[in-house]
């Protein structure tokens, strides 16, 4: 019985959950930290080694926090890491994008029209791409221009857009911008693992042992805090990136992308100087606005592959499967007659100007492409056509289980 479908989909959105459980702590975290930094105010009582203080109220309660620069004279038995928010936030996504983009590389990672490469070629690119990243961004941090970080922010940023770029030339669009935010995700956690924490445990170590720290280690993983700040809100964008063809599946999707972090670095500077000076610079939001505006813009171009390219597409190994399988003519003519309206390269279906999540189903190659998702939304769930828009009565859905069960079956 092919309702396998079933429990692997509910695997994916189960991983998916606890991702986004554990991204809302650890970035939760990590703003409310930039953020006590920023605000915290020299008081003429504080203990000897301490940089700053903050009031806070919340809760019903209020909280004395002290910062120290290096490190009080007493260190006190328990000492809270933050760290696990991080770990588990990466760990979790790697394994969604194991789950979605490697097991169903065939559908969501490879793009045919763009690279002739088989799922092997695309899963090693896909793994590679992440550790490359973070090798050649931490070597850039360690050489001279670590001291000069309006420079190194600036190489950071043209790291991404090459990458985004490079992406969108392999992968299909929505693969493209996912991988855009693993790789900028997978230099924010090593960020945690292989420089915050390592120097965090070098100066707890020194203090146990009765030496004084190297303020050289708080500066360093400073530096690496500051990062992952400005590169947050980008990361979060692209997450959510693929429930918006305009986002990930036009022409300029790679600029697009590109211009997401320019904006990132607009709101979290409003919200930074906010903290640290009670008035953040206004000028930041006509800045991001007009990004925006660009954003727009760029999306609304089209699409270049037609429906006659499409159509004389050969057709995949993967999607031979399906359209050799018994029912999918019937199935095919289904699909047509209910969901091609509005997932078209050109939708006729009133105020629909884009395919939805940019899933076409128009051609053969198509259908049998996205065999899985129609068996799972238009198939055993009544998710998709929208009701208010085409109702597909119960025989026309069997005749979509039918198919892929018998494709299933047969392969």
């Amino acid at each position: 019985m092919y309702d396998l479908a079933v429990i692997w989909d509910w695997i994916a959105f189960s991983v998916r959950w606890l991702h986004v459980i554990t991204a809302m702590a650890w970035i939760g975290a990590s703003f409310y930290f930039i953020a006590l930094d920023l605000s915290l105010k020299p008081a003429p009582d504080m203990p000897e080694g301490a940089y700053g203080e903050e009031w806070e109220v919340h809760g019903g309660g209020f909280y004395h926090t002290t910062k120290y620069l290096v490190a009080p004279a007493r260190l006190p038995e328990h000492l809270t890491w933050h760290k696990w928010q991080s770990y588990t936030t990466w760990l979790s996504g790697a394994a969604l994008l194991m789950i979605v983009y490697w097991v169903g590389g065939e559908l969501f990672l490879l793009d045919p029209t763009k690279a002739d490469l088989s799922l092997w070629q695309g899963i090693l690119i896909s793994g590679a791409s992440l550790t490359v990243g973070w090798l050649a961004y931490d070597y850039l941090c360690k050489s001279p221009l670590g001291e000069q970080p309006t420079i190194l922010m600036l190489l950071l940023f043209v790291i991404l857009v090459v990458m985004s770029w490079g992406y969108n030339q392999i992968f299909t669009g929505r693969a493209a911008l996912l991988h855009l935010g693993a790789f900028t995700a997978t230099i924010m956690t090593a960020n945690v693992f292989f420089q915050i924490m390592p120097n965090q445990r070098i100066v707890v170590a020194d203090l146990k042992a009765g030496r004084t720290p190297d303020a050289k280690y708080g500066k360093i993983a400073k530096l690496r805090s500051t990062h992952n700040n400005y590169l947050t809100l980008p990361v979060v964008f692209l997450m959510l990136s693929n429930h918006y063809p305009l986002a990930f599946g036009t022409q300029y999707a790679w600029i697009i992308a590109s211009l997401i972090f320019l904006t990132g670095v607009t709101i979290r500077h409003y919200f930074n100087t906010l903290h640290a000076t009670g008035s953040g610079p206004h000028w930041t939001w006509a800045v991001t606005v007009l990004l925006m505006i660009l954003i727009a813009w760029l999306s609304s171009v089209r699409a270049t592959e037609t429906w006659e390219d499409a159509e004389a597409r050969p057709l995949t190994a993967y999607e031979q499967e399906f359209a050799s399988a018994a029912g999918f003519d019937d199935a095919y003519d289904t699909v047509t007659g209910n969901c091609s309206m509005c997932h078209a390269r050109e939708p006729v279906w009133d105020g629909i100007r884009w395919a939805p999540k940019g899933v076409y189903l128009e051609t053969p190659g198509d259908v049998a492409r996205q065999a899985d998702q129609i068996y799972l939304q238009a198939g055993i769930s009544h998710a998709m056509p929208p009701p208010n828009a085409v109702q597909m009565d119960a025989e026309a859905r069997e005749t979509i289980i039918a198919w892929v069960r018998n494709a299933r079956a047969e392969n």
